[in-house]
């Protein structure tokens, strides 16, 4: 690689496309290209909801079954390079330079990045996936024969396959690109800059742009799927618990709720806002996670942690595998339909885990992005999941009768426990404040992207995207119910298909920078 001088340092030169309107310092191509598409969407989705259903779950179920094997390869790929990161002579490097010290702690740092990963999905599939598995709800794991012991152990392994190291991987090489070229190379913060080593000044022309706001549309519409479909959670929960309407009123004063505090914590920054929010709810997590480990079958969840890691450990590679496998339909509708959902989420938590990871090393950074995680779902999964189907096979309570509507498993595996209220209330606010640091930090990154990098753009941009989050998920679950949340979640996972290219890509450059950056410290 040429000297660093020469191959780095060049400004963003977008000075002449922001626009300074109504208080904003937006990037001009990105932003307005972006919200045009949205307002197009949603127009053409509230118009023919069944029809545009149609299409985009035609295209997602294409891009599954046509590239799966792209999908799997990806997934592998990430994963294998993120291990070599760890104990290559590049694992030394710190980003943003041998001086550069954490903004904050590392409690702190685990919490937001956790919160942001996947801290709502663990909530919503802990019970539900464990269960849906072993009683066959859809297809099962290689092949195994449902309500089966074996069919109980392959169901944890495989949800633990889906959790583990492959989503962080993911979310780990995006991360580690972005805070690499922007802290070390002195880029933006933006999805084009980690693709500069192999395309260098065409990064701020039209491929930059085009990455960049496919980036933005991928990232709004995870959120606002997300955001609509955990105000169906939480609404079905209110009405487990409390006998509140769970209809479309209830689900829209949620998302106005969810949305005002992501407004208030968003103004009050990544320190005032996120950080204290994740804290708090990694902290009520941890109590739940005590609670039922103490109150359900605190043997058999103990158990299950052993016999699930080791299930994960010798299924990995059959699970990776995507030739001949007997278990096709499972694997696409499973795995496949999950690597795409956690690529296509990859542009935002990835680039919000860049911005709080500012000191550590890449080393530490992959232990703590990668490693630790894993270990910690592994415990989530093993309490609520090994709970839940303890009580499957002891015939006890409602998931005994099999899984009827996924948002209700975790509540209906509570409720066979010790102050079932008080802990199903506790699950609820867990799902709402997870939903809140994923809208607060998606609107960060969403506003990062648009303004062409900036980190410290005007406030009245990131109110802009957390209002057009919640007015996305509320009009489309008002206009179009299911149909229009399905849509607009299909839409999000067909981006995951070329998006898995981009990873591999980033993955090159990622290497290529790092190998010059040892190079240059060196000399």
């Amino acid at each position: 690689m040429a000297d660093q001088s020469t191959l780095y340092e060049t400004e963003f030169q977008l000075g002449q496309d922001n626009l300074r309107r109504w208080g904003m310092d937006v990037h001009h191509p990105v932003f307005w290209i972006s919200s045009g598409l949205v307002l197009l969407f949603v127009i053409g989705v509230l118009i023919a909801p069944e029809a545009a259903k149609g299409a985009f779950d035609g295209a997602k179920w294409w891009s599954i079954g046509a590239f799966d094997w792209l999908f799997m390869l990806g997934g592998n790929i990430f994963v294998v390079f993120c291990l070599l990161l760890i104990v290559l002579p590049v694992g030394k490097i710190r980003l943003g330079g041998a001086d550069a010290k954490p903004e904050f702690s590392t409690i702190s740092w685990f919490a937001m990045l956790f919160a942001a990963g996947m801290g709502i999905g663990l909530m919503f599939w802990s019970v539900a996936e464990p269960t849906a598995y072993f009683t066959g709800w859809y297809k099962t794991p290689l092949g195994v024969e449902a309500n089966s012991p074996e069919a109980a152990r392959m169901a944890m392994s495989a949800t633990m396959f889906h959790w583990g190291l492959h989503p962080w991987a993911i979310y780990a090489v995006v991360a580690l690109s972005l805070a690499f070229f922007s802290y070390n190379k002195g880029l933006p913060l933006t999805i084009r800059s980690a693709f500069y080593p192999l395309i260098k000044d065409h990064s701020w022309g039209p491929f930059g742009h085009l990455i960049d706001t496919v980036a933005v549309l991928a990232t709004l519409f995870g959120l606002a799927t997300s955001l609509g479909f955990g105000a169906q959670q939480a609404s079905a929960g209110l009405s487990f618990l409390f006998g509140f309407d769970a209809g479309i009123n209830t689900q829209i004063a949620i998302i106005v709720v969810v949305t005002a505090i992501a407004l208030i914590s968003v103004l009050r920054g990544l320190d005032g806002g996120v950080k204290i929010l994740s804290n708090v709810n990694m902290t009520i997590a941890a109590v739940l996670l005590v609670f039922v480990l103490l109150a359900g079958p605190t043997a058999v969840i103990f158990s299950t942690m052993g016999t699930t890691m080791v299930g994960y450990l010798e299924n990995i590679l059959a699970y990776s595998n995507w030739v001949g496998r007997d278990d096709e339909a499972w694997m696409q509708g499973w795995t496949v339909f999950y690597w795409a959902w956690w690529i296509s989420w990859s542009p935002f938590v990835g680039m919000f885990i860049a911005r709080v990871s500012k000191g550590r090393t890449v080393r530490e950074f992959i232990v703590a992005v990668l490693l630790i995680p894993t270990l910690v779902t592994l415990v989530w999964m093993s309490v609520f999941g090994g709970s839940a189907l303890d009580q499957i096979q002891s015939s006890i309570g409602a998931l005994a009768n099999g899984l009827d509507k996924v948002e209700l498993a975790m509540f209906q595996m509570l409720e066979n426990l010790p102050l079932a209220t008080i802990t199903s209330a506790i699950g609820i606010l867990l799902v709402l404040v997870f939903f809140i640091t994923s809208s607060d930090s998606g609107s960060l990154v969403i506003d990062a992207i648009t303004a062409g990098g900036k980190v410290d753009a005007p406030a009245v941009q990131r109110i802009f995207w957390v209002v057009i989050e919640g007015v996305v998920a509320a009009v489309l679950l008002f206009g179009g119910g299911a149909d229009a949340l399905t849509a607009l979640q299909a839409a999000a996972i067909t981006v995951g298909l070329p998006f898995t290219v981009v990873l591999i890509a980033m993955c090159l450059c990622l290497y290529m920078g790092l190998s010059h950056e040892r190079k240059y410290v060196e000399t």
